[in-house]
């Protein structure tokens, strides 16, 4: 089975919508509604990236399709870039999405607190590669030009944090030169002396290893970046989170926690049959299953929610706020931006 990034897989299912939220991040809380009527099955519409955010929703794509998930009719998209998500949040034509942390505060903006968060899906993903064995610290990144895509989104702000609080200036003690693709990375990286290194992500790391056993994983700039918190500080990078439209939250409230319940069994599958979750992965072309079977257990993939996804959040849209508050969409979001929190 190939799964055309463009094609919708559609699973019909029938029966009651499930009226316990599992909570993603460890606690679980159920209330039992004995006298209620349940909800009536509801489309629910998914779009997510290649990429890690997909990686942690196959088993739930292949329950639903196997006709195993009887709650709602769940369609799922997956695209290769968030250029793709935007319109199709904004315009209505999909409930739920997998997207950038920072865009989701973005779209919050940008639609009048349209959307909500309810889950942190992927953690930091990003890594310092290099050819060599020069970089032990980030303080060895002195000196050195990193090349890397991403401008404008987590990537240069995550770098950009990460090397500011180890006391380095970006354009001046370190140099950065932005490619528009990973690709394009690994292949300047290749063609540079041994004063350059490469800031890439997962799963792309392990697919440029499988063509360069010589790249070496320096340094895990999520690691960087809890090194560096200080006191009350919460935050941790946050790669990808999943949004729901507001109003279909509303409307809908069973079947957004159904979702989430899914979507945390999914996830847990994912990080515990890592074997079986990269042939799905493969299956659904998100990447070969050799490339998945090496890079899921460095793609951090959870399902975090509730009070700890707004803690953790929150923290790290206020560390893009305050170096550029177009990062976040020009305004941290408000309190009803997090679902469930």
């Amino acid at each position: 089975m190939k799964v055309d990034r463009r094609t919708f897989l559609k699973i019909a299912g029938a029966g009651a919508a499930s009226l316990a939220l599992a909570a993603c991040g460890g606690t679980t809380t159920e209330e039992a509604v004995e006298d209620e009527p349940a909800a009536e099955p509801v489309a629910v519409r998914t779009s997510a990236l290649k990429g890690p955010t997909a990686m942690g929703l196959v088993k739930f794509m292949s329950d639903a399709e196997a006709g195993e998930l009887e709650d709602n009719d769940y369609t799922f998209q997956i695209v290769a870039s968030p250029d793709e998500v935007t319109p199709l949040v904004a315009k209505g034509e999909v409930d739920i999405a997998a997207v950038p942390a920072n865009l989701a505060s973005v779209l919050y903006n940008k639609t009048e607190a349209g959307v909500r968060v309810i889950a942190i899906n992927t953690l930091g993903v990003l890594y310092i590669c290099e050819l060599g064995d020069s970089i032990q610290s980030v303080a060895d990144l002195k000196g050195k030009t990193i090349y890397a895509s991403g401008k404008g989104s987590t990537p240069e702000y995550g770098l950009q944090y990460v090397l500011e609080k180890n006391g380095l200036v970006v354009g001046e003690d370190v140099q950065i030169e932005w490619k528009s693709e990973h690709a394009e990375c690994v292949q300047a990286l290749a063609a540079a002396s041994g004063e350059a290194v490469a800031m890439l992500p997962q799963p792309f790391v392990t697919t440029a290893q499988a063509q360069n056993d010589k790249i070496r994983v320096a340094l895990d700039l999520t690691e960087e970046w809890n090194r560096v918190q200080t006191g009350d500080e919460k935050s941790t990078m946050i790669t990808g989170v999943a949004i729901v439209r507001a109003e279909f939250a509303d409307e809908n409230p069973a079947a957004v926690d159904a979702f989430l319940e899914h979507y945390a069994a999914s996830v847990d599958f994912v990080n515990d049959d890592v074997e079986a979750a990269a042939e799905l992965v493969g299956e659904y072309d998100i990447v070969p299953a050799q490339v998945a079977q090496k890079a899921i257990p460095e793609c951090n993939i959870v399902c975090v929610t509730g009070a700890d996804m707004a803690e953790q959040l929150s923290g790290y849209l206020e560390v893009l706020a305050d170096q550029n508050p177009e990062a976040v969409g020009g305004a941290l979001p408000g309190d009803d931006f997090y679902y469930g929190a």
